[in-house]
């Protein structure tokens, strides 16, 4: 039996009438099709179920090899090897470049280890082995700031194990890493964990009896953090740099978890094929290659200088699970169990097989032909196909995943129906859109709100919060919107059944995906598969309803629906397990310029339309929608409430539970001394620089400097006359970008620092000068140069070029960061400067150099020790002392 539009009730079937919908309850006034409303809240159930699996897939890691499993694995990577030799970094400590662990402990370390290795290496192999002592520099741009990069002394260990063919064709692959790590952090995963496991793939390697077809070159570089400096000093002057045709660089931007690979090529799809054919335990995406590539993550590894200055082609690697313990002192080997370096370990060594004994390397250029498309699914298996063949895979999906829906419904209604279908379509269309654009500004207004009233970043240590706080009120959202849509624009006289309207609205968001998709697919970036596979989830279901004829079945399509639905969110909810794992810690980093909860809450908004978009229409199915609503909310209140007015909300702890999710801080206890045109002193001050690195900070440092006030660092008294307020600057791309604050405070002991004298003053034109300066001191230092009104910096010899000046508090300077090694010799600096007015005789140029002293805590002041111990525990403090001097030549 089934309802009329009036209500009238047919108690026979005309056979000749096509029926599609004669299942009617009648003591209920529901369609069979429709199911028990505790469906909806199992729906719920069941994308936590799979969001959990996912969590799991994303952390498990293999079991660590010990040194009691070398009888059964002889040519095996062994991780209790490669720990120990990451214990003995750790132990050292932090290792800034320039400190006596960094330049001496991790050096002799390396080379006593090396030395070893090639006692017990197998007769048929060869080491060669080379310590770099290097100086140079570069111009490098990073977050729109321009700035030279200059290195001196600074340390490389090379090791060469050599191949068949390194008498005919020296072609070789790099393998690096960077054993210095920043101040306050053991940098266990970042990065001396990697050089860990390339010791480890040294040792396994230079046993095996079979001699590999080309070299492998590795790299120990000992000045990454600087940024990037010891590699540019191996590829611009190293002798063997020339023979690199291709490389591995290891990394981290976490501790520990698995190793991504984020970075490939640039074209070169040989490297992915090699990838997809060696490793055993694939974890890769193109999409985080676009993503970082775009700038948003501040961050950058060594493959930036082997790309763009060796012009070679190579693979980036890196750990990027628990962010919060990044550059902190809890980056160390308590957190990195075994099972880490042999993942990483089994990976890189299988590749780096695969690669040395390729015939890729021999002539890398030939396979330079377009980028690839790849992609892990939950580590299981690997994906790879060219950009090219990409294109024709997401046109074809998305084409198929409308057309055959379409047909498919319109053949269940031997085509008569073909109109109301389509306008089914739209609506399925139309309110994923809507729903899309509705959670989003929700998601906005909510995360204004929390910041509003001093809540911001309650998530940060309590990452389920962000299902309740912002993934729930979403998927609210896009419900009632799916309802209104219905209410709205719906037919009540519609003759489809209730199962095929549910799959037109279904193929509604086919279109929304696949509008998206071909957008993104023909501007050019590949990340567009990651909407492909969600949507060829949606057409291989709907083909196979299609194939068996359920499309008005009751259950029975939507059986097959859920199925391949499952398979849709183990894809989707990865992907919120990984922009989540890399995105929140970031928060914590960013400054207090930007709102982290506008952040999270779009990409929670995003990942919650991305996981749920083919799950909503089927609220209509449910008898009642009440109990899903009702759950909705009273999560997103229950999360709102404990992120808002309890401790959950509270973002940060300490390592009490061995989760640690520090608020980080950077405290230079500073001298500052000015002296005029003629070298006298004008004056002298000192205090304390504290900077605000994320939203919050801002009410820690209040606390920390209490009884006492801070001020904002563009309103203290120095601003109104020196250069960039003579803030001691140790790198212009993080502090010029944040906020910082001035805590006047008695000078610190700085027993050495650079300085910088006129040794003289040469006339080379009548508008051009050349000052010959003087800079002693062998430590790390900034300088920043600030022509006069009038004048301009033509030249210098520093580097071939000069950098585009930089503006802060109206002024603008070229700004320089001088790293030192090994101590080095006093430094002569020439400046070439052109002054608008003819011969002109006055002061050309306002000059501030900056010392920084890292790991000083021996000469650190009683003071400034009271006010370090006003930290909190919950948060990481890195102390720096510092003098500034400045001149005016």
């Amino acid at each position: 039996m089934f309802q009329t539009n009036t209500g009238q009730t047919l108690k026979q079937k005309h056979p000749k009438v096509k029926v599609l919908d004669p299942d009617i309850d009648y003591s209920k006034a529901k369609s069979v099709h429709s199911i028990s409303s505790w469906w909806g809240i199992g729906g719920i159930f069941i994308v936590l179920f799979v969001g959990n699996i996912t969590n799991y897939t994303n952390s498990h890691l293999p079991d660590g090899l010990r040194n009691s499993h070398l009888t059964h694995f002889p040519n095996a990577f062994i991780a209790e090897r490669a720990w120990k030799d990451l214990k003995i970094l750790n132990d050292f400590g932090p290792k800034p470049t320039g400190t006596y662990t960094n330049e001496v402990l991790a050096v002799d370390f390396l080379n006593r280890e090396i030395s070893y290795i090639d006692q017990l290496k197998n007769r048929n192999q060869q080491l060669m082995v080379q310590n770099q002592i290097v100086s140079g520099g570069y111009v490098g741009v990073y977050m729109n700031k321009s700035a030279a990069n200059v290195y001196r002394n600074v340390q490389n260990v090379v090791v060469k194990l050599v191949g068949r063919s390194e008498v005919t064709t020296r072609h070789a692959l790099l393998l690096n890493c960077h054993f210095d790590s920043v101040a306050g952090s053991p940098g266990a995963s970042d990065d001396s964990g990697s050089c860990a496991v390339m010791l480890e793939i040294l040792r396994v390697l230079s046993r095996q009896s079979e001699v590999n077809r080309y070299s492998i070159i590795f790299l120990f570089n000992g000045a990454e953090e600087t940024p990037l400096q010891a590699s540019h000093g191996f590829i611009t002057k190293h002798p063997w740099a020339a023979d690199v045709r291709a490389f591995i660089n290891l990394e981290s931007a976490g501790s520990g978890g698995k190793e991504m690979l984020f970075q490939s090529g640039p074209k070169h799809p040989w490297l992915i094929e090699a990838y997809a054919k060696a490793v055993p335990y694939p974890y890769a995406q193109a999409a985080a290659e676009e993503i970082f590539q775009s700038g948003v993550i501040p961050s950058d590894t060594d493959f930036r200088v082997f790309r763009d200055v060796g012009r070679i082609p190579g693979m980036d690697f890196a750990h990027t699970a628990n962010g919060y313990r990044y550059h902190t002192r809890y980056d160390s080997i308590d957190y990195i169990p075994l099972s880490v370096l042999q993942r990483t370990g089994d990976n890189i060594l299988a590749l780096t097989r695969t690669i040395a004994n390729g015939d890729e390397l021999g002539s890398t250029e030939r396979y330079a032909q377009g980028y690839m498309v790849f992609y892990d699914f939950l580590g299981l298996f690997f994906v790879s196909y060219s950009a090219d063949v990409g294109l024709m895979i997401n046109l074809s999906v998305v084409l198929l995943s409308i057309i055959i829906p379409f047909l498919s419904l319109a053949r269940s209604t031997s085509g008569t129906h073909g109109k109301q279908i389509r306008s089914e379509t739209m609506i399925g269309f139309l309110a994923t859109f809507l729903g899309a654009g509705a959670s989003g500004v929700l998601c906005f207004f909510i995360g204004l709100q929390l910041d509003a009233i001093g809540r911001a970043m309650s998530w940060y240590s309590s990452t389920n919060l962000i299902l309740g706080i912002y993934c729930c009120p979403a998927l609210l959202c896009q419900c009632i919107v799916h309802l209104l849509c219905n209410r709205l624009f719906g037919s009540k006289s519609t003759p489809l059944s209730l199962a095929l309207k549910v799959q037109a609205r279904l193929n509604g968001v086919n279109l929304f995906w696949g509008m998206i998709t071909l957008g993104i697919t023909f501007t050019g970036y590949r990340l567009a598969y990651i909407f492909m596979v969600l949507i060829l989830c949606s057409l291989c279901s709907s083909t196979l309803i299609s194939m068996l004829g359920l499309q008005n079945t009751v259950h029975k399509w939507l059986l097959i629906h859920m199925f391949f639905q499952i398979v849709a969110l183990a894809w989707s909810t990865q992907f919120y397990h990984i922009l989540m794992n890399m995105f929140v810690p970031i928060t914590g980093r960013i400054g207090s310029s930007i709102n982290p909860d506008v952040i999270v809450g779009t990409l929670a908004t995003f990942t919650t339309l991305f996981s749920c978009s083919y799950l909503t229409p089927l609220l209509f199915l449910l008898k009642k929608t009440d109990k899903l609503i009702g759950e909705l909310v009273a999560i997103t209140l229950i999360a709102l409430v404990l992120a808002s007015s309890t401790h959950v909300g509270f973002p940060y702890r300490d390592d009490a539970v061995r989760a640690p999710a520090v608020q980080r801080h950077y405290i230079t206890h500073t001298v500052r001394k000015f002296y005029d045109y003629n070298g006298g002193e004008r004056y002298t001050d000192s205090g304390f620089l504290l900077q605000e690195l994320d939203r919050n900070a801002k009410k820690t440092i209040e606390g920390i400097a209490m009884p006492d006030v801070v001020t904002p660092m563009r309103e203290i008294r120095s601003c109104e006359k020196e250069l960039f307020c003579a803030i001691p600057f140790y790198s212009i791309w993080h502090q010029v970008l944040f906020e910082n604050y001035w805590l006047p405070g008695p000078a610190p002991v700085v027993r050495q620092a650079v300085t910088v004298s006129l040794r003289e003053k040469e006339q080379l034109s009548e508008h051009e000068h050349r000052l010959h300066l003087v800079l002693k001191g062998s430590f790390q230092s900034s300088l920043i140069i600030g022509p006069k009104a009038g004048s301009t910096l033509k030249r210098w010899s520093l580097l071939s070029e000069i950098p585009t000046p930089i503006e802060f508090n109206g002024q603008r300077g070229h700004f320089v960061l001088l790293t030192a090694g090994v101590e080095s010799e006093p430094m002569n600096i020439t400046l070439d400067i052109r002054h608008e007015l003819k011969k002109y005789d006055g002061p050309l140029v306002d000059l501030l150099v900056t010392t920084t002293h890292w790991e000083y805590h021996k000469e650190h002041t009683p003071v400034f020790n009271r006010l370090l111990a006003r930290v909190p525990g919950w948060a990481h403090v890195v102390p720096s002392v510092a003098a500034v001097n400045s001149y005016t030549f």
